[in-house]
């Protein structure tokens, strides 16, 4: 980040505004800035310089892998701002929603951990299988007459190569590296309950696999004769309001793990502060939206 690059600045609503969305309920105009907003707060503290003089001295693999990670988050918001801006596709943002909290999850985890075995299990978890189609192409060159090496496998061999070089692994270390953990297992580190695993990564599997309720949820309808046939839904699938508030306040949740791994407690307090600010304001707007939800159902 240079030194002319400067915090965006937050959303704003007038009065006006704020009534028309109490009046009818549909906060999602606001929450839709917010959610612009975190995308970009993401991004401009992924391009931190590790050789800032504020920031500890960290491994340059590490600050590659949770930098590329909060990139990745900030990316696939973008997306979702361009896909769910019309009202349409929420059938795909969901799909998105759920890679966006299983990478912010894991700058959260690995910030916790701070280790070189865990940053070196996150680079193996994704190199074991590069080494596995290695292994595949090479005993297919092997069995074939005279040892012929087809153009697609040199292309492929060198991809693996370039990867693992990238890693700074060989690939004894990639082999004999422990699985990363599962998601509750990270979960549990971090301090959540049991409910947080089931909601963002159980529910939010249905939409990844195609499970019955996804169908139902976005691309199945009930037909209304009550003679059990069903008919597909139509391209009107709209992004949830909660996914413009729990995937923001994950990703904030990385961002604020991020600097405070890399920046000193001193010159980090100000954007944690930041970070915390934005999370309020997210939240008030989501208890209004919420209202009597939490209320005894009798």
């Amino acid at each position: 980040m240079n030194g002319t690059a400067q915090l965006p600045d937050p959303p704003q609503f007038s009065d006006e505004e704020m009534q028309k969305c109490r009046e009818s309920g549909d906060f999602m105009p606001l929450l839709f800035e917010w959610y612009k907003f975190v995308g970009q707060i993401c991004i401009f503290f992924a391009q931190l310089q590790r050789e800032s003089p504020a920031a500890k001295e960290i491994p340059q693999i590490h600050f590659a892998i949770l930098t590329g990670l909060l990139n990745r988050c900030a990316r696939l918001m973008l997306s979702n701002v361009a896909l769910s801006h019309n009202g349409r596709f929420g059938e795909t943002t969901a799909i998105l929603d759920r890679c966006i909290f299983e990478s912010s999850l894991k700058v959260e985890w690995l910030c916790h951990k701070g280790t070189d075995e865990t940053f070196r299990r996150y680079l193996a978890g994704g190199l074991k299988t590069e080494i596995e189609l290695e292994k595949e192409i090479a005993d297919n060159i092997f069995e074939r007459e005279g040892g012929e090496v087809f153009n697609i496998e040199k292309r492929m061999l060198s991809s693996i190569d370039r990867h693992i070089n990238a890693a700074g692994l060989s690939r004894e270390e990639i082999s004999g590296a422990k699985k990363l953990p599962d998601v509750s297992a990270m979960l549990r580190d971090l301090g959540h309950e049991r409910l947080m695993y089931v909601v963002a990564q159980r529910l939010g599997s249905h939409h990844v696999h195609g499970t019955w309720p996804s169908l139902l949820l976005h691309y199945l309808e009930v037909d209304d004769d009550d003679d059990g046939k069903f008919s597909l839904r139509d391209h009107d699938c709209e992004t949830h309001p909660n996914q413009f508030v729990m995937t923001p306040l994950q990703v904030l949740g990385a961002v604020r793990a991020f600097v405070v791994y890399l920046i000193e407690e001193e010159e980090s307090r100000p954007i944690v502060d930041l970070v915390d600010s934005i999370q309020e304001e997210i939240m008030t707007i989501n208890n209004e939206m919420i209202g009597s939800d939490f209320q005894s159902a009798e």
